[in-house]
């Protein structure tokens, strides 16, 4: 039964969750300047291919065995805690934060985010195998400051009050070698979005589109060996001492049609109402300073349909919706029911639009990072999303009427 999210302020400190100011009445809307446009929808395919590593996925299975999530979870090694002292965002239901260690890790940073009520609906309070959980998508690199991307994790974190406050972190993989002498390698994204449906754990790759991951095939690995240590060694499997890797089954690679630039899949979310994935980018704007690594121009959002009736998508795909947004630095993206959420870390601003109402732009967090939009049949529906700034990072839900979501 799903309790975390009803509790009073009193439970909220009672618990842990040190917050001030935080349960305020809603932000201060203020009408955007501009409002987004509609671009042609056809311009934007998918290609999808759910088969990519069959044969060396079935050998990895074959070879290390696989832990379903209730066992990953009994094992779960991490605990969080509660938000940071003085985090204060309108509208605001509950939350938690990281361990010290992944708190204050100048290395490693939370990206995506995405819940088991993506993966499964309501249903049984939103369960999948038994847990209702936080699924948060994070990206390492090799220096605290300017390093290159060496590899990118998930953490499963327990979001129901019949377990124990615990995370289990899980190394994503590429398969490689070959059927007799399967190994893997690091996958070295930003995970800068991700999105659960079903089984199906799909992670935005920036210039690619999206990697796909199946949550029923998490591998066990040895742990031991040295922090370096990833792939096969002889009889024995290391993963820089992650006891559970999950490998990617296929890729969903994004195309635009001549002319266009291609889309730069910065932050993914999921629309459990149209059966859709959106992405949007982070761009800035024309000729902005010290801004080197993105593009400049205006960003893109875009809508995805999966296939009627799958929580896949067909082998091509085309967009069935396509938007220009005045707004740029976008974190995060979220949709539901037609409407739309924008976050901008760059401007501490989140924007909200429909179609029919236009534009609204209100106070946001800083570092804030990617949106998941949580149903819920008796209570008020939820934005989650989450900060990752070193020392302050806080996964949160806030009430989506808030932010102009009626």
């Amino acid at each position: 039964m799903f309790r975390q999210v009803r509790r009073t302020a009193g439970a909220l400190l009672a618990t842990g969750v040190l917050v001030t100011g935080a349960l305020a009445g809603a932000p201060a809307a203020g009408a955007a300047a501009a409002a987004p446009t509609v671009l042609d929808a056809s311009a934007y395919t998918l290609s999808a291919d759910y088969h990519q590593f069959d044969a060396l996925d079935s050998a990895l299975v074959s070879t290390l065995g696989t832990s379903p999530v209730h066992t990953v979870m009994a094992n779960a090694n991490h605990d969080r805690q509660g938000m940071t002292s003085g985090f204060s965002v309108a509208g605001l239901s509950t939350g938690f934060r990281f361990d010290d260690g992944d708190d204050g890790d100048c290395f490693s940073y939370p990206q995506g985010i995405t819940t088991s009520r993506d993966a499964v609906g309501t249903a049984n309070s939103g369960n999948y195998d038994g847990h209702q959980l936080v699924l948060v998508s994070w990206y390492t690199k090799d220096a605290c400051s300017d390093g290159d991307h060496q590899r990118s994790r998930i953490t499963l974190v327990d979001w129901d009050a019949t377990y124990p406050n615990k995370y289990r972190k899980i190394l994503l993989v590429e398969p490689t070698g070959t059927t007799a002498a399967p190994s893997f390698k690091d996958i070295p994204i930003h995970a800068g979005g991700v999105s659960w449906y079903g089984d199906h754990l799909y992670v935005a790759d920036t210039a690619v589109g999206m990697r796909v991951f199946d949550m029923r095939k998490i591998l066990n690995t040895d742990t031991g060996g040295t922090a370096d240590q990833i792939g096969r060694y002889g009889s024995t499997y290391y993963a820089h001492n992650y006891a559970y890797v999950l490998p990617q089954v296929g890729t969903v690679t994004a195309h635009a049609a001549s002319g266009l630039n291609e889309l730069a899949w910065s932050s993914i979310s999921l629309d459990r109402v149209s059966k859709s994935i959106v992405m949007t980018e982070y761009t800035c704007p024309e000729g902005a300073a010290n801004c080197p690594d993105f593009p400049k121009r205006a960003p893109r959002a875009v809508r995805f349909p999966f296939a009627s009736g799958a929580t896949t998508f067909a082998s091509t795909t085309t967009a069935s919706q396509a938007l220009r947004l005045p707004w740029y630095k976008l974190n995060g993206v979220a949709s539901h029911n037609g409407r739309w959420w924008f976050n901008s870390s760059g401007q501490k601003q989140l924007y909200y639009w429909t179609p029919g109402a236009g534009p609204s732009t209100f106070a946001w967090v800083g570092g804030g990072e990617s949106i998941s939009y949580w149903e819920d049949d008796t209570d008020p529906d939820l934005l989650w999303s989450l900060q990752e700034t070193v020392g302050g990072r806080n996964v949160f839900a806030v009430t989506q009427a808030t932010y102009g979501g009626g």
